[in-house]
């Protein structure tokens, strides 16, 4: 079975929702009498190990991991972009989670940021409290990966960044 890939073993990906992480290794497995090409990943947080088919990678938005050069632009973003305060509570969930959803390194730090700000003002409601948990994770994952840093590391860029 001949596949043309787009990744290869060693690639750095993002999987929307889940974080960013490394292929390990490409396995061809056979379930429910089905044969499929599998990309075997390393998640950068939580040692995580997950196995996507490879004829859902495009369905499931996975992209290559950013380079520094577009970290550089999302953090001035995340220093200093605006955040819409004048949301109500539902459609403000609702935004963020389709941030979220896109998998895109400036959506998941506008999230971060904007929560962040929003955690400072006043206590997040339990819903709030765990997208931020979450989002900071994923936002986190990448970090690690263009950096070359640990993941106490790659907080420390977060806890001690400028939001306000």
């Amino acid at each position: 079975m001949e596949v043309d890939f787009l990744f290869k073993i060693g690639d750095k990906i993002m999987y929307p929702m889940h974080g960013a992480g490394v292929i390990e290794s490409i396995k061809e497995m056979e379930i429910q009498g089905k044969k499929q090409d599998y990309f075997v990943i390393k998640l950068s947080i939580a040692d995580l190990q997950i196995m996507i088919p490879h004829q859902k990678l495009n369905k499931l938005g996975i992209r290559a991991v950013e380079d520094r050069l577009k970290l550089e632009e999302v953090l001035v973003v995340f220093h200093d972009g605006e955040t819409d305060e004048l949301l109500p509570w539902k459609e403000r969930y609702k935004t963020n989670m389709e941030k979220i959803k896109s998998g895109e390194i400036q959506q998941g730090a506008e999230v971060v940021r904007d929560l962040m700000r929003k955690s400072n003002e006043k206590t997040l409601n339990t819903s709030e409290k765990q997208m931020l948990n979450n989002a900071r994770n994923i936002f986190i994952s990448e970090l690690i990966l263009i950096e070359g840093c640990t993941e106490n590391q790659a907080n420390e860029m977060l806890i001690t960044s400028k939001i306000s």
